[in-house]
């Protein structure tokens, strides 16, 4: 049993997936102001939400 609880904080650790979710939302503001393509533009507001209620979640997850 501690081996699992073990797995599991190792891979739900704070640090990687703030680092990701802030990865994601600089991914959707570079959608947001790029002008080449119009996919990019109508889904980075999404990209944007999602990298932050993923920030949000992630922040409460154990160092």
């Amino acid at each position: 049993m501690a081996e699992k609880k073990s797995l599991l904080r190792r891979i739900f650790r704070r640090s990687i997936w703030e680092n990701a979710s802030t990865v994601l939302i600089l991914l959707g503001v570079f959608m947001l102001m790029q002008p080449f393509a119009m996919w990019m533009y109508t889904y980075s507001f999404i990209v944007i939400l999602v990298g932050t209620i993923g920030f949000v979640i992630t922040s409460h997850f154990p160092d």
